[in-house]
């Protein structure tokens, strides 16, 4: 049997098609028989296989193979490494081997109805030979050996690029999921309850309910003042639980006007509403496996509220404009700094919505509750902040110290984060002093940057701060704090006796 030229337009053809089988799948092996089938229906091929070479053990395989019985697909597996294929992907370049009657290179012994030919073209990939295609066909002119060898090579070269755009695909997507898990283990280092800064009994309890609810999946209602941590607690329950690995999607009700939450949180269906120019996930299939919180759930329209309850309940829900009902698997922690119990008396708050998110409330104290845990709380913000702008974090002189343990902190822990960045731009040196805080944490009548007394008295009392500061920071070693001052440790004695300090009370 001979075979004539195949015209141009056939050849386009059979490579278009070869081409759309091949980009139709984002796995190229798993495609590779479907475009042999095409390649030997399109030059009349007997056989054809592709072989790749398996990238950790180097082993030669057969991955697809067209036109071959069982018997002669076992036999050819078993020769394949001892083949012309193996040969041609170890010389890296193209084989071509006159077959006649007798034993097949690949099928073993099997009688040829007339001489045939082995066509071998290896397959590279960035300069690495990958695999091979391989065909037998009868003997032709040299002629259409050449056309039949440039169209396998083409193929080839087809496959190759396809296999490079999956093993980029992967190499991406293996980035990005390293990348994502990098972030979710430093997120859950950070947001560890032994991270959040806090040593008072009130904080103590927060503590131990956080360690009690993790592991569970009853829904949690953070409640507390505005400023005082509640998105920290959230955050801590979520990356101390079996969902830690899961999204922890977050939603500001109080910041949604009452007409975009229920598409934020449940999403819509393309022209639902105008606007509406596409489809969009809501939060609640985004969290799917992880924990949604939903901060300001005071702030809930009574519309909302019944979707709400209903997910709570039934764990469904629909789309706006879609009847579809839809299922999540979501442990929800709800947070507000809002008197719920009078919202529920005024009727803007569903009694049996409120119930249901009040399975293990926590309540986070107010600053001012637990004074004690002020100056651990905004050294932690100086050091947080002086290694964001890569300076040395600045000490807290003693006045200062006192103005901050004094003061009611009505916004809570987020009003000393501000504060304190405030102080450290103030400050010029590496010492917050008193009038780096804010004019309202000023005694009243009192400017603490304009001195009184004479010269002398005021002297004295900024020595004796510095002094006291230097030895508060070396927790009582004269020496460093005679460093410190750049003062020899005779003048620190001096002035330890002056002053009447006792450094063994700073340790």
């Amino acid at each position: 049997m001979s075979l004539s030229p195949q015209p141009l337009e056939s050849d386009l053809r059979l490579l278009f098609a070869i081409n759309q089988i091949l980009v139709g799948s984002l796995e190229p092996l798993s495609v590779l028989e479907p475009v042999l089938a095409a390649l030997v229906e399109g030059t009349h091929l007997q056989h054809a296989v592709v072989t790749m070479v398996h990238r950790t053990s180097g082993e030669l395989r057969i991955e697809a193979a067209v036109g071959l019985t069982d018997e002669e697909e076992l036999e050819a597996r078993s020769r394949v490494d001892t083949s012309p294929i193996s040969e041609a992907v170890q010389l890296s370049q193209p084989l071509t081997l006159p077959l006649v009657d007798g034993d097949h290179p690949l099928l073993g012994d099997c009688s040829q109805p007339e001489p045939c030919s082995l066509l071998v073209i290896p397959i590279q990939l960035s300069g690495e030979i990958v695999g091979a295609i391989a065909g037998d066909f009868p003997s032709t002119p040299h002629a259409e050996l050449n056309h039949v060898s440039m169209l396998m090579s083409t193929v080839a070269s087809m496959i190759a690029q396809a296999v490079r755009l999956r093993q980029r695909a992967a190499e991406e997507r293996d980035s990005l999921r390293a990348e994502n898990e990098r972030l979710r283990d430093e997120l859950k280092e950070r947001y560890r309850p032994e991270n959040i800064v806090g040593n008072s009994q009130p904080m103590l309890r927060v503590f131990d309910q956080i360690a009690r609810v993790c592991r569970a999946d009853a829904t949690v209602l953070i409640r507390g003042e505005s400023g005082v941590g509640k998105e920290l607690v959230a955050a801590a329950i979520h990356y101390s639980s079996d969902r830690a690995k899961k999204p922890f999607i977050k939603v500001n009700c109080a910041a949604l006007p009452a007409t975009l939450l229920e598409s934020e949180l449940f999403g819509h269906e393309k022209g639902a509403f105008t606007g509406a120019v596409q489809e969009r996930i809501g939060r609640f299939e985004l969290a799917d496996g992880g924990t949604l919180f939903l901060d300001e759930i005071g702030e809930f329209p009574l519309t909302t509220q019944v979707l709400l309850l209903r997910f709570l309940q039934e764990r469904q829900f629909e789309r706006i404009g879609s009847a579809r009902t839809r299922s999540t698997d979501v442990r929800v922690l709800a947070a507000t700094n809002a008197d719920v119990e009078e919202l529920v008396s005024s009727g803007t708050f569903r009694e049996d919505l409120y119930y249901r998110l009040n399975v293990f409330p926590i309540h986070v104290p107010a600053l001012r509750e637990r004074a004690v845990d002020v100056i651990p709380l905004a050294e932690h913000f100086l050091d947080v902040h002086s290694s964001k702008s890569n300076a040395a974090t600045p000490r807290i002189s003693s006045t200062a110290r006192a103005l901050l343990k004094s003061y009611a902190w009505p916004g809570n822990v987020r009003e000393l984060e501000n504060c304190m960045l405030r102080a450290m731009l103030q400050s010029e040196g590496d010492v917050i002093r008193s009038h780096h805080l804010p004019p309202n944490m000023q005694p009243a009548g009192e400017q603490p940057v304009e001195p009184s007394g004479s010269l002398a008295a005021t002297m004295e009392r900024v020595e004796r701060e510095l002094i006291l500061d230097a030895l508060r920071s070396t927790r009582g070693n004269r020496a460093k704090a005679a460093r410190i001052l750049d003062i020899t440790e005779r003048q620190m004695g001096l002035r330890v006796k002056r002053y009447g300090i006792d450094p063994g009370t700073l340790r």
